[in-house]
């Protein structure tokens, strides 16, 4: 049946919905005269009662028919530059992303759909298809929210204004998918994950587990014997710096054997990295700092406003509700006994003899070490601060805190 404006006058309709009024029509009975469903009929009926003499069905469009000069302009400018950062070999980019477009466009007040972005992307030689990707079978396999948080980084140059690569490291959290973690740094270094961990713990608790790749930082390795050389220690002999704060704080550790047994990890990278690159161009962004921002609104838009393909819920609901229900392995931070601080956790650990003067020697500082009989080791916690340039020390032995201060940052020149 043809639309309903081009069979019916506004008078013969209005005629109609009275008779309906009345008493004199039911409403299966205007439904069929009219050639419209139950729906469009209330609508209608709720349009008469409201202001019966001027009932219109008369076709009104909601929006312009074309695009304005200016849009169309704003379209192609931002096609062309998609253009570029697809070509350009030294961003991490390799496919068109029309959503972004029309995201990038809505901030700057111009509404337009992705099908009339792709249309003008096929017009302007702006389009690539996609490749096939395989059917989508991937399921959460813990129960609960900290049972599982997969941890990793990422080097990418992040902005094609900036100088150099930055590392972006990030805890995503295995049963809701949200992303617990997630900032740029200069260096990937221990310090780097120590910083990570201890704020997840002191913002959510202490999980279940940690799920890392094999780096130098989570594990020692060692190669094979070879004819030359006969190794005494073995793989996981000997407990890396990151390793040793994990056992104190009773977090078991799962090290991945392949780049493909962190897919869980690795496609939230890609989406961020996708949008983080694209808005650097857009916005002209190069430092650090500025790119951070970045950050922060795409973390929030994927834990607060996309829904999971996998989970089929968007993150943060689905670990409230979690958390709500008490479906969580997320346990209480507490400083371990006998240590104090948190210095004493989230550190570098090692360990010296007080030599005959009753001092150790530490990276060319001769520190007094009072109360410790001669001979014998202690143990040293070392917490740098980069922002104030200082390295906190506090000396233990025997469960006792016998010595604490701290000393310039630069006179440690050793790589954390």
């Amino acid at each position: 049946m043809g639309q309903i404006h081009k069979r019916f006058t506004d008078e013969q309709v209005r005629l109609l919905m009275q008779s309906y009024d009345q008493g004199q029509l039911s409403r299966e009975e205007v439904q069929d005269l009219l050639g419209i469903g139950r729906s469009r009929f209330f609508v209608l009926l709720k349009d008469y009662r409201r202001d019966p003499a001027g009932l219109s069905i008369a076709y009104q469009r909601a929006t312009p028919a074309r695009l304005s000069a200016g849009v169309e302009a704003k379209i192609a400018q931002a096609l062309l530059q998609e253009k570029k950062i697809v070509e350009d070999p030294n961003l991490p980019i390799s496919g068109y992303n029309y959503t972004a477009i029309r995201d990038h466009l809505a901030a700057k007040g111009i509404s337009v759909s992705v099908t009339t972005i792709i249309k003008r992307a096929k017009q302007m030689d702006c389009y690539k298809p996609r490749k096939k990707r395989k059917t989508h079978d991937r399921e959460v396999v813990t129960a609960s929210i900290g049972a599982l948080i997969q941890h990793d980084s990422s080097l990418h140059q992040w902005s094609p204004f900036a100088n150099k690569k930055w590392y972006l490291v990030t805890s995503i959290d295995d049963y809701s998918r949200k992303l617990l973690f997630a900032d740029f740094f200069l260096k990937e270094t221990t310090w780097t994950h120590i910083q990570a961990v201890q704020t997840l713990i002191q913002s959510y608790g202490l999980p279940l587990r940690y799920y890392v790749d094999s780096l130098r930082v989570f594990r020692f390795v060692q190669g094979r014997d070879s004819f030359w050389r006969k190794h005494v220690l073995e793989t996981d002999d000997v407990d890396t710096q990151w390793r040793k704060m994990m056992r104190l704080l009773g977090i078991d550790v799962v090290h991945a054997l392949s780049p493909q047994a962190k897919g869980k990890i690795e496609r939230p990278y890609r989406w961020l990295q996708d949008r983080i690159v694209r808005t650097c161009v857009y916005e002209n962004l190069s430092t650090i700092e500025e790119v951070r921002s970045v950050l922060k609104a795409e973390v929030n838009r994927y834990n607060n406003h996309q829904v999971h393909s996998t989970t089929g819920e968007i993150p943060n609901i689905r670990f409230h509700n979690a958390s709500k229900e008490g479906n969580s392995l997320f346990r209480k931070f507490t400083i371990p006994k006998p240590y104090l601080s948190p210095k004493d956790v989230f550190c570098f650990r090692t360990s010296r003899m007080v030599n005959a003067y009753r001092r150790i020697s530490l990276f060319k500082h001769q520190i007094e070490v009072p109360n410790v009989p001669l001979r014998e080791y202690v143990d040293v916690h070392l917490a740098p601060d980069e922002i104030r340039q200082l390295m906190y020390i506090r000396i233990w032995w025997h469960d006792k805190l016998v010595h604490s201060f701290s000393l310039p940052l630069s006179g440690f020149r050793v790589h954390f």
